[in-house]
């Protein structure tokens, strides 16, 4: 097996001196530092600030001057455009440079990093660009009684809410940010976006591109630290407009009460514990296929994934095996090997917890078909685990595990199925896999979820809008409902 060979501008980006990005430049204090760790070695790559209250303050008031002196906002939207546009160039030059930064840190495949995270990124930051010269409000033929004869004009207009936090998580650091970044800098409104503590790099790295690329300083800030500590100032300061938040569900609640206390705009993207649903007439290889992109794809660390697997009766052996025999071919190792299809997960902590809720479906009386094992070293490695003999009440039926752990069970009623996929807190994603375009119009509309894929699983796209519905989460991300959700509704009545 071979390992990319890391770039020049990469060491020496991580082997920099790191602190928070205010004002179009770095920002340094004393204080408490947090290790950025290699997932594959755990090997400690470098070390961030954990930004001090000041700094905070800081980063909040350089945003609030930046909107509200128009340098952003008050720019011909065709300018936005065109900074946005030479911005995502930028990006997409340095693509190699960032992949690799999101490798070292996260853990995930090079290769994933390559084709999903940059590719995607760039092609979402395209898609958005263009939001910059097209939004709009509408008219209205009014009916005011009062005065007598008079005539009204009435139309709405969109306008940027003000200074918007984003707080990014650790699954997909650069495309995540890249989601709340660019839909906030199109129609106007300036940025804090605030990494996940383990995994800042490249949003660190995205903040110098957006200047070179012509955002000017103040626009676009990066503040790294604690969630509880920075993000939790943030949250709360009376002076952000709108906070964009993607993580679990009980942190999830705490942002949008903090948000409350100031009624400020807030957008969750929560957990999810999402069901495939295999139909009696679906094609079983292709369902095995959906199921390893679905389930394992960044080893099962996706809030969409796949996780609990309703199999009819029928075939379910059959895809039992045949999705055994294909994880366990998996070749596991570094990210930074192109040949490993499995890679360690993003933290010590996060391999303890999978490592739990496989213990647990034992205890519960799971079987293990293939996998569910600690794998020796010390990077943070879990083997691809298969589950059968899962009751709906078990715990790994229920709760979500955000690792490569995908427990199927058997169902004979359609009407069954849809009851247990839909009895369950979370609502974020779902999939149904059959070849009955009849049955697939007629289940679909009964399934609790914001997405649902017919025949394929976790697969996401700029326009298509994204977002949960229970306990996954407010809002959605992509098209026009992103615009919506940065832009506050003006409505303008003339009478003449």
């Amino acid at each position: 097996m071979s390992n990319v060979e890391i770039l020049p501008q990469v060491s020496a980006f991580i082997e920099r001196r790191h602190g928070c990005f205010i004002d179009g430049q770095w920002v340094f204090a004393e204080g408490e530092s947090i290790a950025v760790v290699n997932p594959a070695t755990g090997q400690t790559l470098c070390e961030t600030m954990d930004a001090p209250l000041e700094i905070v303050e800081q980063a909040v008031q350089s945003s609030h001057k930046a909107f509200k002196s128009g340098v952003w906002s008050k720019l011909r939207p065709a300018d936005r455009e065109r900074i946005l546009l030479n911005f995502t160039r930028l990006v997409e030059e340095h693509a190699e440079e960032l992949a690799q930064l999101e490798t070292l840190s996260q853990g995930k495949s090079i290769n994933m990093a390559r084709a999903l995270d940059l590719n995607a990124t760039v092609e979402f930051m395209r898609y958005m660009s263009g939001w910059a010269t097209k939004i709009e409000g509408q008219t209205f033929d009014v009916s005011i009684p009062l005065p007598p004869g008079a005539k009204f004009t009435a139309f709405t207009k969109r306008e940027p809410v003000g200074v918007v936090v984003g707080i990014v998580p650790w699954n997909f650091p650069l495309l995540i940010a890249a989601w709340k970044l660019m839909p906030a800098l199109a129609t106007g409104c300036t940025v804090i976006i605030k990494p996940a503590m383990e995994t800042p790099l490249t949003a660190m790295r995205l903040a110098e591109l957006a200047l070179e690329a012509g955002i000017p300083a103040g626009v676009f800030n990066v503040v790294t630290g604690g969630g509880a500590s920075v993000g939790g100032v943030l949250t709360s300061h009376p002076l952000v407009s709108k906070v964009s938040f993607t993580g679990s569900t009980a942190v999830g609640k705490s942002v949008g009460v903090a948000c409350m206390t100031n009624m400020t705009r807030f957008s969750l993207e929560l957990g999810g514990k999402n069901p495939m649903i295999v139909l009696a007439d679906a094609d079983i290889e292709k369902a095995v296929q959906g199921a390893i992109l679905g389930g394992l794809l960044n080893n099962g660390q996706v809030c969409a994934a796949a996780s609990r697997f309703y199999v009819h009766r029928s075939i379910h052996d059959k895809f039992v095996e045949a999705l055994a025999a294909a994880v366990s071919s998996m070749p596991i190792g570094d990210g930074m090997n192109c040949e490993a299809a499995i890679n360690p997960l993003v933290s010590r902590k996060q391999q303890q917890s999978v490592l739990k809720h496989i213990e647990l479906a034992r205890q519960e009386g799971a079987r293990v078909v293939t996998g569910g094992e600690l794998l020796q070293g010390d990077g943070f490695f879990v083997q691809p685990t298969i589950l059968a003999d899962i009751d709906h009440s078990m715990a790994v039926a229920r709760e979500e595990v955000f690792g490569p752990v995908l427990g199927v069970m058997p169902f004979d009623d359609e009407d069954a199925v849809i009851e247990l996929a839909n009895d369950n807190r979370y609502g974020l994603a779902a999939s149904l896999w059959t070849n009955d375009l009849s049955k697939a119009m007629n289940l679909v509309p009964r399934i609790e979820a914001g997405t649902v894929w017919v025949n394929a699983h976790v697969l996401l796209d700029p326009a298509m809008p994204f977002g949960g519905v229970k306990q996954s989460g407010m809002g959605r991300e992509f098209g026009r409902a992103v615009i919506e959700a940065y832009t506050e509704l003006k409505s303008v009545c003339i009478a003449h």
